[in-house]
């Protein structure tokens, strides 16, 4: 009976998934990387648990006898557990979006998606087995976390029934970005491409739609029934109240269901279901195009997206020869300044300009309506954001540079021709300020266009220049030494997105607890004056509002932290410091990028 409930079991599984969940963990568990993977996240999470343990122990040692340190363990292990989740809630979901970004689209352009509709196995399976596999991984590094919750909960504070609740909202986060990244990459066939829109997608539906939604209706419709709307479809706002239950339980007492956890994973898994029964619709058809020999475009399955953006179908009657352009001046940076900006053509490209531009102009407008536009912390937001933006955009275009010149083999035949070494290097970068220059016009129209409103200080367009200079230098010199360096995109795209946030996102938090233990804001104050992004809020606070904007500059006062002010001399000639090394840092990648071109061409 056993092994009949064993076969039955297998059999069932087999259905499900066929032999794709099978070849791909066969293949993932040869994959140095999965192992290097697990070990860098185990170490990552070892650092950042250590950190705040340290801080943990800092702070009650400074507060009474043994007596009362021992009785405050409970604290501690309440803290440690709600770092633990949160740490494995934002990691997991990252690299779910990173690691399924090439699950379709590597069987598309490698023309293996058409073979697979040859054989009994059919779009379902290709799309389940391709979504599990990558997931197990994802499940592996939560298990690793798993032993060192169950060490801490010795220490009381936190009831199981966290624990278990909490990896639910973890898990179906990542069924549900992981089912999105998978989406993305049937019509996308790099991957960073893939990454960015997944990020977007998953910022609007977190971040920019809540926040859309309260500030349009929040005085025409009560609070109680917007917070529904906001609360179930968001597994950050969940995980947030979810967690006020156990560290503020007196918070959350007397709200209702929608501050449960699980309406939120049911919600998660339906609409990953919705994407994925699409998902697996497109692939059918993209699949059997492919077998016949046609093309893979997703525009013909598409006829509103085709007449949107204006595309006639394809035709053997319709097939025009394209004139050949001349060539003048650099070949590398002729290529590359005729490079889309936007994927998808012109009026895609046009398209998408005036979604984002009336998007814009419908924030100001509301912003206006309830007179938001006076005040700093309304300028300071929007500035920020454009600052993240073009530094994401900076940071993931120039690590493709090189990289998919190797993909394609392209890169021994540019290596053949009569162009040095630098002029190749410079050309990439030049694309790369090319292509990231639309990203960085929204934060220069931002502060024009109020400058010339009297909301912000005409100083803040040199201080925004210094940082934006110095910033975007830095990252395109490292993207171009990690393009050089590792063979794969995807890689080169990680590495600098790790390099940046371990910079930018990690050093700040420990130096935050080096503060802690030994009250010294020396680091942190540092720390912060060598973000970009801490920079921009801080200068965009000082140099907007009303109240500030006509300001002279000597009266002007720039916040680090809530002890240390700078005045506008010492605030500038910081920035400016900042911008010639970072400056450097980026001459000084690219410069060993340089010495890295032509090692291992042909690998």
């Amino acid at each position: 009976m056993a092994n009949l409930q064993t076969i039955f079991s297998r059999r069932t599984l087999w259905n499900l998934t066929g032999p794709i969940l099978d070849k791909e963990l066969r293949t993932s568990s040869r994959r140095t990387r999965n192992y290097w993977l697990r070990v860098g996240y185990l170490m990552a999470m070892t650092a950042f648990i250590a950190l705040v343990w340290i801080g943990i122990v800092a702070d009650f040692q400074r507060g009474g006898n043994l007596a009362v340190q021992i009785a405050n363990m409970s604290m501690a292990g309440m803290l440690i557990i709600t770092a633990i989740v949160g740490f494995q809630f934002l990691a997991t979901q990252f690299l779910s979006v990173i690691l399924l970004s090439t699950a379709i689209s590597d069987e598309i352009y490698h023309s293996t998606l058409g073979v697979l509709m040859t054989t009994p196995i059919n779009s379902f399976q290709i799309v389940i087995g391709k979504l599990f596999s990558n997931l197990l991984q994802i499940i592996i590094l939560i298990g690793i976390s798993l032993p060192l919750l169950s060490l801490v909960r010795v220490f009381g504070g936190v009831p199981w029934s966290y624990v278990w609740s909490s990896l639910c909202v973890t898990l179906t986060a990542i069924v549900f970005a992981g089912s999105l990244s998978l989406y993305f990459s049937i019509s996308g066939r790099r991957s960073y491409a893939v990454i960015l829109k997944t990020i977007l997608a998953l910022g609007v539906l977190y971040g920019f739609m809540p926040g859309l939604v309260l500030w349009m209706l929040y005085y025409r419709v009560p609070l109680n029934d917007l917070l529904p709307w906001v609360i179930l479809p968001n597994p950050m706002i969940t995980m947030y109240c979810h967690t006020l239950t156990v560290v503020a339980p007196n918070a959350m007492a007397g709200f209702p269901f929608y501050f449960a956890w699980w309406p939120n994973c049911l919600i998660m898994l339906a609409l990953s279901l919705l994407i994925l029964s699409r998902s697996i619709a497109i692939v059918r058809v993209v699949a059997l195009r492919q077998a016949t020999g046609q093309s893979t475009e997703l525009f013909p399955e598409l006829p509103f997206l085709r007449y949107l953006f204006g595309k006639k179908p394809p035709s053997d009657e319709t097939v025009h020869e394209e004139s050949i352009r001349d060539v003048h001046g650099s070949p590398v940076v002729w290529k590359e300044l005729r490079a889309p900006i936007i994927q998808g053509g012109r009026k895609a490209g046009i398209a998408a300009i005036v979604v984002s531009v009336g998007a814009l102009a419908f924030t100001y407008a509301m912003g206006y309506k309830d007179n938001l536009l006076r005040e700093d912390n309304t300028h300071m937001s929007y500035l920020t954001i454009f600052m993240f933006m073009g530094l994401v955009a900076n940071l993931v275009l120039p690590a493709t540079t090189i990289t998919t010149e190797r993909e394609t083999r392209c890169w021994p035949l540019l290596l053949a021709t009569i162009l040095d070494d630098w002029q190749i290097l410079l050309g990439k970068a030049a694309g790369v300020i090319r292509r990231c220059l639309p990203m960085w016009l929204f934060i220069a129209a931002h502060t024009c266009l109020f400058i010339l409103t009297r909301y912000i200080h005409p100083i803040a367009l040199l201080h925004l220049t210094m940082i934006a200079v110095g910033s975007s230098i830095f990252v395109t010199g490292s993207g171009l030494y990690f393009s050089a360096v590792l063979r794969r995109t995807t890689s080169a795209v990680v590495a600098n997105l790790a390099l940046a946030i371990g910079l930018w996102a990690v050093m700040p938090v420990v130096m935050l607890f080096v503060t802690m233990i030994t009250t010294d804001q020396a680091y942190l104050n540092w720390s912060l004056k060598l973000n970009p992004i801490a920079q921009t809020s801080v200068t965009a606070k000082a140099d907007s509002g009303d109240d500030n904007a006509l300001d002279p500059l000597s009266q002007l006062r720039y916040q680090w932290t809530q002890t240390h002010r700078t005045r506008f001399g010492k605030t500038t000639l910081t920035l400016l410091g900042s911008m010639f090394g970072y400056s450097i840092a980026g001459v000084t990648f690219a410069w060993r990028a340089k010495y890295r071109l032509r090692r291992h061409i042909f690998d």
